[in-house]
C-alpha cells in the first residue's frame, strides 16, 4: 500500500477520535466502513447528479413500480467519463455537506432511503440506522457527517483499485481494534494478482479478441479483492470486453460493495 493510500486511510481513521468514549474500539469500523461507502457513492454520482434529478422529475409522472423508474433513472448516470453508467442511483438533492445540523438524523436516513434498492440494501446489512440513531444521541451525528463530507472519494481522485487498498487497511485497523485476525477478511494483494494471473493466463489469446464476454464469480467473495483483480486483468487486455462479476460472502457485512465503484 503507498504512502498516499496510506494517508488516507489513516485520515478516514482518524473518525475514531470523534468516536473515542462515546463508543467501544469494536464499533468504530461499524460507524467508519459505512459513512465511507456512503461518501464514496455520493462522489461517484456527483458527475450525473444533475441529469438524474431530472431524469427523476419525469419518471415521478410516470405509472411505473418502484424497479421501473430505477431502470429508467440508471441511463441517466451516464456521462463521458463513465459511458457505461452506473447500477445505482440517488433522487434525493441532499448529499452530506446539505444534510445541515438541524434535523440531521432524519435527513440523513431520508437521504439514504433515496438510494436504489441494491445499494440500500448495503445499509441496512450495516444496520447503519443503529449507529445512525445511537451518534445522534451522543450529538457526534453532525461532526462525523462534516468529517466525511469534506474527504473527496470520486473515482477520478481514487481509483477502484486504490479504493480497495484505501478499505483493506480500513478492515485492518478495524479488526485489530476488535481483536480479531485481519486475515480473516481479505487476502493480501499480491496473492490475490498469483491466483487472478493463474485463473486467465491460458486465455489471453481470446481476451484480445472482439466480442468478449466473460463473467467471474466467487463463492466467498469477502472484501472483493479476486472479483475486482479479475475485471482488471480482462480490461488490460480488452477494454470493450463486457463483464459480469457475481460473488457471495457468509459474513452480511457488505464491504465488496466500495471496491466495485
Amino acid at each position: 500500500m503507498s504512502q498516499s493510500h496510506n494517508n488516507l486511510a489513516a485520515f478516514i481513521w482518524s473518525v475514531a477520535d470523534l468516536l473515542r468514549g462515546d463508543f467501544k474500539q469494536s464499533q468504530y469500523g461499524r460507524i467508519i466502513l459505512p459513512f465511507t461507502l456512503l461518501r464514496r457513492l455520493e462522489c461517484a454520482l456527483a458527475p450525473s447528479k444533475e441529469a438524474v434529478l431530472a431524469k427523476y422529475e419525469q419518471v415521478q409522472t410516470m405509472n411505473l413500480p418502484a424497479d421501473g423508474k430505477e431502470k429508467m433513472l440508471l441511463p441517466a448516470t451516464r456521462t463521458p467519463e463513465n459511458p457505461q453508467g452506473l447500477t445505482f442511483c440517488n433522487t434525493s438533492q441532499m448529499d452530506l455537506s446539505k444534510l445541515g445540523q438541524t434535523g440531521i438524523k432524519d435527513n440523513l436516513e431520508n437521504y439514504i432511503q433515496s438510494f436504489s434498492k441494491d445499494a440500500r440494501e448495503i445499509f441496512e446489512h450495516f444496520r447503519f440506522d443503529e449507529f445512525i440513531d445511537a451518534l445522534n444521541a451522543s450529538n457526534l451525528l453532525f461532526k462525523v457527517v462534516q468529517k466525511f463530507g469534506t474527504i473527496d472519494l470520486s473515482p477520478a481522485a481514487v481509483s477502484n483499485h486504490e479504493m480497495g487498498l484505501v478499505f483493506e487497511e480500513l478492515i485492518r485497523r478495524f479488526a485489530e481494534s476488535s481483536n480479531e485476525t485481519a486475515g480473516e477478511h481479505f487476502t493480501p494483494r499480491d496473492i490475490v494478482k498469483l491466483t487472478t494471473a493463474l485463473v486467465f493466463m491460458e486465455d489471453d489469446d481470446a481476451l484480445n479478441r472482439e466480442g468478449v464476454i466473460r463473467t467471474i464469480y466467487d463463492p466467498t467473495a469477502g472484501t472483493g479483492g479476486f472479483l475486482s483483480s479479475g475485471m482488471e486483468y480482462v480490461y488490460e487486455h480488452n477494454r470493450d470486453a463486457v463483464m459480469r462479476a457475481f460473488g457471495q460472502e457468509l459474513n452480511p457485512d457488505p464491504t465488496p460493495s466500495v471496491r466495485r465503484i
